[in-house]
C-alpha cells in the first residue's frame, strides 16, 4: 500500500490548491449565497482539474476535493467527477464514452447522482417514473444519474424531468427535488451491467475526501484563532483544554483522511473496495461531526456567527455526516458484509 502522491496528482493537487484558494474567499463565497459560483467552474475547466481524473484516479479526485473542502468552494466538482467521469469512463459504452467525456473533462456537461435512491424510481416502457427529494447540485446538471428499483443505473437529461424543484439543504449544494414521470432516459453500460454499487462505493469514497478537506480547514481556522486570541494574558492556543480538544479534532481529521487514501487506492488497483468505501465513509461521518462541532467551539462566540468561515465548515460537516448514509446505517451495512464473511 503506498499512498504517496504521483508526479501527475502532486501537480494536480497544487493547481487546484491555487484556483481554490484565489477564488474560493470568504467574499465570494458570501456573495454566491447558496449557489454555485460559475467564475471558479470555469477556471477550474479551463484548468483541465476534471479531465485529469481520467489520468489520476480515484486517489487523484480525493485529493483534489480536499483542496475543495478546505475552502468549501461551492461548485459541482465532486459531483461530476465521481458521478460523470468516473461512472462514464468505468462503466459507460464505448459510444456514451465518446459522446459525454468531451462535455464532462470541459464542464458543459454537469452530471450529478440521485444516489443512493433505489425504490423510489421505477422504469417502463413509457420511461422512468418517481421522485427523489433532493439531489445535489442538480439546478446546476445538465444530466443526473438515476438508480432504479433493480439498481439499474439510468442517465436522465435534466431538461427532460417532469420537475426540477430548487430545496435548501444545510450545506449550499443547490439542490433540487428530482420529479420523474414518463421520462425518457439511457442506460448507463450495457443491459447486463451491474455499476451501481461501484459507482456508490466511489461516491462514498470521494466525499469522505471532501469532508476530510472541510475538516482540515475547520481546525486550521481555530487554530489560527485561538493562537491570535488572548485570554488570562496569554492565548487561547496554550490552555491545556484547548489543546486536547484540537489535538482529537486533528486525530479524528487524519482518521478520515488514511481510510480515504486507503478506499481510494484499493478502488484505482482494481481491488475490492466496498468494505474500505464504508469504513471511509463511517469515519468521514462520525469523525467529521466531531471536527466541524470542535472547530465551530473554539471559536467561541464568534462560532455561533452564521456569517463567520467557521460556520460554513460546520454546514457542510453536518451534510457530508448524513449524505450517502449516517453512521449508524453505514456500519450496520458494514456488519451485514462481515457477518456475510466477505474478506474485504
Amino acid at each position: 500500500m503506498d499512498f504517496t502522491p504521483t508526479e501527475e496528482q502532486e501537480a494536480a493537487r497544487e493547481l487546484a490548491g491555487r484556483i481554490f484558494a484565489d477564488l474560493a474567499t470568504h467574499e465570494r463565497l458570501r456573495t454566491a449565497g447558496t449557489g454555485t459560483d460559475p467564475a471558479l467552474w470555469k477556471a477550474l475547466c479551463a484548468a483541465g482539474l476534471p479531465g485529469s481524473v481520467e489520468e489520476t484516479g480515484l486517489l487523484g479526485l480525493v485529493l483534489l476535493l480536499e483542496e475543495q473542502g478546505r475552502r468549501t468552494a461551492q461548485v459541482p466538482f465532486a459531483a461530476s467527477c465521481v458521478y460523470g467521469i468516473l461512472a462514464v469512463a468505468r462503466h459507460g459504452t464505448e459510444e456514451q464514452r465518446a459522446r459525454l467525456l468531451p462535455g464532462l473533462r470541459d464542464g458543459t456537461t454537469v452530471v450529478t447522482g440521485a444516489l443512493p435512491a433505489p425504490g423510489t424510481v421505477t422504469a417502463g416502457p413509457e420511461g422512468l417514473g418517481g421522485a427523489v427529494g433532493w439531489v445535489p447540485w442538480l439546478r446546476d446538471a445538465t444530466h443526473v444519474l438515476v438508480p432504479d428499483e433493480d439498481r439499474a443505473l439510468w442517465l436522465v437529461r435534466a431538461e427532460d424531468a417532469a420537475a426540477v424543484e430548487a430545496v435548501e439543504l444545510t450545506a449550499p449544494w443547490a439542490a433540487a427535488r428530482l420529479v420523474l414521470d414518463g421520462t425518457p432516459a439511457e442506460r448507463l453500460g450495457t443491459a447486463d451491467a451491474e455499476p451501481y454499487e461501484d459507482v456508490l462505493a466511489a461516491a462514498r469514497i470521494a466525499f469522505a475526501g471532501l469532508q476530510a478537506g472541510v475538516c482540515a480547514g475547520s481546525l486550521a481556522r481555530a487554530v489560527e484563532y485561538t493562537s491570535a486570541r488572548e485570554q488570562f494574558g496569554r492565548p487561547l492556543s496554550t490552555h491545556q483544554a484547548v489543546q486536547l480538544r484540537a489535538a482529537d479534532a486533528h486525530m479524528d481529521t487524519e482518521a478520515i483522511r488514511v481510510t480515504a487514501y486507503e478506499a481510494a487506492w484499493r478502488f484505482d488497483e482494481g481491488l475490492d473496495a466496498a468494505g474500505a468505501a464504508l469504513t471511509a465513509a463511517w469515519w468521514a461521518s462520525e469523525a467529521g461531526k466531531r471536527v466541524v462541532h470542535a472547530g465551530q467551539h473554539l471559536h467561541g462566540g464568534l462560532g455561533a456567527d452564521l456569517d463567520h468561515p467557521v460556520h460554513r465548515h460546520f454546514l457542510w460537516g453536518r451534510q457530508l455526516d448524513a449524505y450517502l448514509g449516517c453512521g449508524t446505517e453505514l456500519l450496520a451495512e458494514l456488519g451485514d458484509r462481515l457477518a456475510k464473511g466477505d474478506p474485504s
